[in-house]
């Protein structure tokens, strides 16, 4: 196997350093690119520059490759400690990885010029093909030792850049890959969130990873046309939530996982709704399909370690609703109801955007979380007795609780 090594702090990675990995792999045909982020570089000694711990920078890495061969993470700088040293890196990946040939070795143009001052220069000229990358020059530029370079695009990004934006409160999101992002945001690295409270989570252990993690997964195991309508229905709970001061970041997880159980066979749905510890009526017995969410819940829970009482309720019971739901649970039934893929009374969907028309009439209650849901609610089971079909026990309960509470 032909091999690259690309080194730096990755502090943190960003696209600059997977577009140049990408470019040698193209441009000299290696079948993988070795990342290795250094514990300490020999050329940043200041505090400020490894903001990122060697666990965070590390995780942030694979978080930005998942299932890409074409990238190996090797984290042998963090484990020798000390100053990284690019020539003992070489030498032990050469022993381990067994490279077909000399392993290439990427340099950005930005410390090409100092290249001939690293330890050991004349062993690296030996064991290496040394790749010159263009990260600040505009054309190629002659150097004083042998080397290819790579005709790439100047991309213009550099991690000192991100953590800038990411401090100054600036766009930085496009600049990095996805999964760093979300570590970036959960673990408020570079000064992440302090000009923004809004954006922490009052549901303790719920992550933007945890969330992506759970995405995935709905795009993986749902239809194209159920994951758009489950991540219509997150994006509608995260706006319904951020309106009446909840959590928004649980309201997306419980809208994107809502459907997870849809899959389910009808006998898988009994098997795996039952474990919930709830009674199985006899309509769901009948049909089956009216436990996907419940069966949802419990897969969050065994297959996502997520036990947040509210996210696990939301998703539970948004089908059929119940008497005591809670604030999460009614915005996510709101959403499932009102997203923007579903055909849905306009009426309803001017309460919801506190909007007037000659179709609906604005009131404290209307206005508030409850006199939607409640007006959802009954839209609802107007709509599925004009299709004659049964009620739930769950929702007749439900019904009935509203009724009472708003005086029949």
């Amino acid at each position: 196997m032909r091999l690259a090594i690309l080194g730096g702090s990755f502090n943190p990675v960003h696209s600059g350093h997977l577009f140049l990995a990408e470019a040698a792999l193209t441009a000299f045909d290696y079948d993988r690119v070795v990342l290795v982020p250094a514990f300490r570089s020999p050329f940043k000694d200041g505090a400020g520059d490894m903001e990122g711990s060697a666990a965070d920078r590390i995780d942030m890495l694979a978080a930005s490759i998942p299932g890409d061969p074409r990238f190996a993470l090797d984290n042998c700088e963090i484990k020798r400690e000390g100053v990284s040293y690019t020539i003992d890196t070489v030498i032990d990946i050469e022993k381990r990885y067994r490279p077909e040939g000399k392993p290439g070795l990427i340099l950005g143009d930005d410390l090409a010029a100092d290249f001939p001052k690293w330890r050991c220069f004349d062993e690296l000229l030996e064991r290496t093909d040394v790749i010159i990358a263009r990260r600040v020059l505009p054309e190629e530029t002659a150097f004083s030792f042998p080397c290819r370079q790579i005709r790439n695009d100047v991309m213009g990004v550099s991690s000192a850049l991100v953590r800038e934006r990411i401090r100054a409160g600036k766009l930085w999101r496009s600049l990095v890959p996805a999964g760093a992002a979300a570590i970036i945001e959960d673990r408020r690295l570079y000064g992440y969130g302090s000009k923004d409270s809004r954006k922490d989570s009052a549901h303790a252990g719920l992550t933007k990873e945890t969330v992506i993690r759970v995405e995935n997964a709905a795009r993986e195991s749902l239809s194209t046309g159920r994951f758009l309508h489950s991540r219509n229905t997150a994006l509608l709970a995260w706006d319904i939530c951020l309106r009446f001061g909840l959590d928004p970041l649980a309201g997306y997880l419980a809208g994107i996982a809502h459907d997870l159980g849809k899959p389910l066979s009808g006998e898988r749905l009994l098997e795996t709704a039952a474990s919930d510890g709830e009674e199985i009526a006899a309509l769901e017995r009948q049909k089956p399909s009216l436990l996907h969410g419940r069966a949802a819940a419990v897969l969050l829970r065994e297959r996502f370690g997520i036990s947040d009482r509210d996210v696990i309720e939301a998703v539970a019971w948004h089908t059929q609703g119940r008497a005591g739901m809670g604030s999460l649970a009614k915005a996510v039934y709101i959403a499932d109801k009102l997203e923007v893929s579903r055909e849905t009374d306009t009426a309803l969907q001017d309460m919801l955007y506190g909007l007037k028309s000659a179709d609906s009439r604005r009131s404290a209650e209307t206005d508030s979380l409850d006199g939607i849901f409640t007006a959802v609610l009954r839209s609802t089971i107007a709509f599925l007795r004009s299709r004659k079909l049964d009620l739930s026990e769950s929702t007749l309960r439900l019904l009935d609780a509203v009724q009472k509470r708003n005086g029949g």
